[in-house]
């Protein structure tokens, strides 16, 4: 999408909206680079002036003079030069750090929809390789946005004051080194949008072998992913190579045109040296002229050369700012609740983008504090897109939900997601420590509520068995420590919030059922008064719930009691049956 006309002044919009804050530091930079342009452009009229009256004719006073003002000439050249490369490069980084500050931003705010659309692995190369790529040319556009242009211009009139008719080959040097320049970029132009996708490919295999390297070695497949890799990193190489020998041969055209051009100044300079229309001096500062035109479009071309991928990653990057996320908060966002711990769906339908069918049909759903509801279903049945309503992960498309009394819509997100603890199915642990992960839904827990809080979720055992107990590392995603493990700590993370509303999403599956059952025990005693609802595959966890809602194909086909289900719900008979628990069903 970041090809497509809309996305071609994505740079410029870009630019011009992150580098208003440093108007200041561009104004330092584009006076510096002012002096030592001007001080660039006069070393070789001081070094013509030594030669015609000082060396021709013998005058040491005059070469001394001379010689003292080029050295302070060039201290202020190189001062200046660095000077203007240092506030270039503060400048650049600056606006790196404010583009991926504010992707990071907006990619916070995304719903699941968003995440999904985009994709984990380009956001991530669009947060990194794409903002370097406009760090980059912001840095070249600084370094030579005033060089270039004046040095070319005031090299032009510079070579004129030396000698005009020898000036004349300027008519065909320049332009013939523009040609050559734009029919390279000409063919760089397409490859730097391949590059961009390539990279985002390759991130995604390995993002996808390093998550799934386990499946991976359990069905033996490492060289088939490993052919995927390869394939995908082949092609990165591919279009990069083509990159490459474009720009390998930039540096070989323009040497070609700098030579010839030194050459061809040398033969007729030296003609006109020797017919006396010229001074030595002259020449040589021609020849210095020539160059500096030549190297002020050489900057420019390397400038132009970034332009193309960092078109590229410009929209790659405006497409994330652009991105409005589906779950919007109202301007008079309620921040208080009427009935906290009430949690109330009403015909809710839902529908994931694309797709043919609805996940869930006309739902209707009743919590409240003080008791547990659980949801089961058959595999499908829309358990988890359910629960992922109410803390709204996504929004329904249809029907309400309302959380204490008020729509999710409505609610301010501190709000509502501080009334809510939630545990997913797949949990998430950040790298830090036991205790930083127990205190990300509270940041104020002392560390007797997070022991508390393991004891609850019966980790409190393994938790003092480790050497540095609270303060024991966890690695990114809870690696580290077993899927069981992950799941307790998860669930404790959620009882150090003490929310109102607690929502557990197959939370118990990688427990056994001795520790399954007293953490329930344990939930049951502490979480007396709370709101909780269970989605979960084994009967045995939610059998002793207040009130079972069962889903099939995403309707609500029944709902009661464990008891009053088995003598009047076929589904929910079937899925007891179905776990062997024939003795419920007798």
């Amino acid at each position: 999408m970041t090809d497509q006309p809309e996305r071609r002044g994505a740079l410029l919009r870009l630019l011009r909206a992150h580098l208003r804050p440093y108007l200041g530091s561009i104004a330092i930079v584009v006076l510096l680079q002012l002096v030592q342009t001007f001080a660039s452009l006069l070393l070789p009229a001081l070094n013509a002036e030594i030669i015609n009256n000082g060396v021709v004719r013998g005058d040491t006073a005059r070469i001394l003079g001379t010689g003292g003002v080029m050295l302070v000439v060039t201290l202020v050249q190189v001062v200046t030069a660095a000077a203007a490369v240092y506030f270039a490069a503060r400048t650049a980084m600056a606006v790196g750090r404010d583009v991926r500050a504010a992707v990071f931003a907006r990619v916070q705010t995304f719903s699941v929809r968003e995440l999904g659309e985009l994709g984990a692995p380009s956001l991530i190369t669009r947060t990194t390789n794409d903002v370097q790529q406009v760090q980059m040319v912001t840095m070249l556009a600084l370094a030579s946005m005033v060089t270039a242009p004046i040095m070319g211009v005031g090299g032009v009139v510079m070579a004129l004051g030396q000698d005009v008719p020898l000036s004349t080959l300027l008519l065909v040097v320049v332009p013939v080194l523009a040609v050559t320049m734009r029919l390279i970029l000409r063919g760089m132009g397409p490859l730097a949008g391949f590059v961009q996708h390539r990279i985002d490919r390759v991130n995604r295999l390995l993002r996808e072998q390093i998550t799934g390297i386990r499946v991976v070695r359990a069905f033996v497949r490492e060289e088939h992913e490993r052919a995927r890799f390869s394939e995908a990193n082949g092609e990165l190489m591919g279009v990069a190579l083509g990159v490459g020998k474009l720009m390998a041969l930039m540096l070989p055209a323009i040497m070609l045109v700098m030579e010839l051009s030194n050459a061809a100044v040398m033969w007729f300079g030296g003609q006109r040296v020797d017919d006396g229309a010229m001074p030595i001096g002259a020449l040589f500062a021609f020849l210095h002229y020539l160059m500096q035109i030549l190297m002020s479009t050489l900057m420019a071309t390397f400038m132009l050369l970034q332009l193309p991928r960092a078109r590229v990653s410009a929209g790659r990057i405006e497409e994330v700012l652009d991105t409005t996320t589906s779950v919007t908060v109202s301007e008079n966002a309620v921040t208080t609740l009427s009935r906290n711990g009430h949690v109330d769906l009403r015909g809710v339908r839902f529908r994931y983008p694309g797709a043919e069918q609805p996940v869930l049909h006309d739902v209707d759903l009743i919590a409240r504090p003080g008791r547990t509801t659980a949801i089961v279903g058959s595999t499908g049945s829309g358990k988890t897109t359910l629960l992922n309503l109410v803390p709204r992960l996504f929004d329904a498309t249809g029907g309400s939900v309302r959380v204490g009394g008020v729509d999710v819509r409505e609610l301010a997100p501190p709000t509502l997601s501080g009334s809510i603890g939630l545990v997913p199915q797949k949990p998430y642990l950040f790298s830090g420590t036991i205790a930083s992960n127990l205190r990300y839904g509270n940041p104020d827990a002392t560390d007797a509520d997070l022991w508390r809080a393991l004891e609850i979720a019966q980790a409190k055992d393994f938790v003092e068995a480790l050497p540095e107990k609270l303060d024991a590392p966890i690695g990114q995603g809870g690696g580290n420590v077993s899927g069981g493990q992950r799941q307790r700590l998860a669930i404790a993370r959620a009882l150090v919030a003490r929310p109102d509303i607690y929502l557990f999403d197959d939370s118990f599956s990688a427990l056994d059922n001795n520790t399954d059952a007293a953490l329930r025990a344990a939930l049951a005693k502490e979480l007396g008064d709370a709101t909780v609802v269970i989605v979960a595959q084994r009967i045995s966890t939610i059998r002793d719930a207040d009130r079972i809602v069962v889903l099939d194909s995403g309707r609500v086909v029944g709902a009661g009691t464990h008891t009053e289900l088995m003598d009047t719900n076929e589904t929910y008979r079937e899925i007891v049956l179905s776990q062997g628990a024939e003795q419920e069903v007798a």
